[in-house]
């Protein structure tokens, strides 16, 4: 089943390059903020380019609505039992999606910090969100979503004051399993440090 997905994630990305498409694959656990995080990077035009998503839930539309709501183009995959996106998932929601050349495309995975970093989806780049409410303890408990990951955002910092989350803690313990990773704490709801994550986007 991985080396199926892998050939049509290679199918994926080739697509994505002939069309200058940058492609993030943007995973957590339910609640940590990607949906919110979204939401405030398209009306804040902090990626310098249109966005486009390709929403993975079990179930519902609600997120997909609330993407179209501050302004981009969206795309609901619901997946039924299925934990994760996969590459097929993927070319279906990119044929309904129809992304222009030069997108930023968006695949919010389903919420999950285990099956998502198993599956190729062709994607530029891999973002794991967590949030402070998590515990600090999710890069042990969770390595091979943390190794496989380009950049780690720290979300909901404005609520550092009310948790018991060490933040120095869990980043060491995120580069001890990937050294190179990139660290990013932010609070969508205050803006704290998204010029750094709107920066990032705009590097790639």
């Amino acid at each position: 089943m991985l080396a199926k997905n892998s050939r049509l994630a290679a199918h994926n990305r080739a697509w994505f390059a002939e069309r200058s498409i940058v492609t993030i694959n943007l995973m957590s656990s339910p609640g940590a903020g990607k949906t919110s995080l979204l939401e405030r990077t398209i009306r804040d035009n902090g990626a310098g380019r249109q966005v486009a998503v390709v929403e993975g839930d079990q179930e519902t539309v609600f997120d997909a609505e609330r993407i179209r709501d501050a302004g981009a183009r969206a795309v609901q995959i619901n997946t039924g039992a299925g934990c994760h996106l996969d590459a097929t998932m993927v070319r279906s929601g990119l044929d309904a999606l129809d992304p222009d050349r030069g997108d930023l495309v968006f695949l919010e995975n389903v919420g999950n910090l285990v099956c998502p970093a198993l599956f190729d989806l062709g994607e530029l780049r891999k973002v794991v969100v967590i949030s402070v409410t998590e515990g600090d303890d999710k890069p042990l408990k969770y390595p091979h979503m943390f190794a496989a990951a380009d950049l780690v955002v720290v979300n909901k910092t404005d609520l550092l004051p009310y948790v018991d989350f060490d933040v120095d803690r869990c980043e060491r313990d995120a580069r001890s399993i990937n050294p190179g990773v990139g660290w990013l704490p932010v609070s969508t709801r205050t803006g704290e440090n998204l010029d750094a994550w709107y920066a990032w986007l705009q590097e790639l």
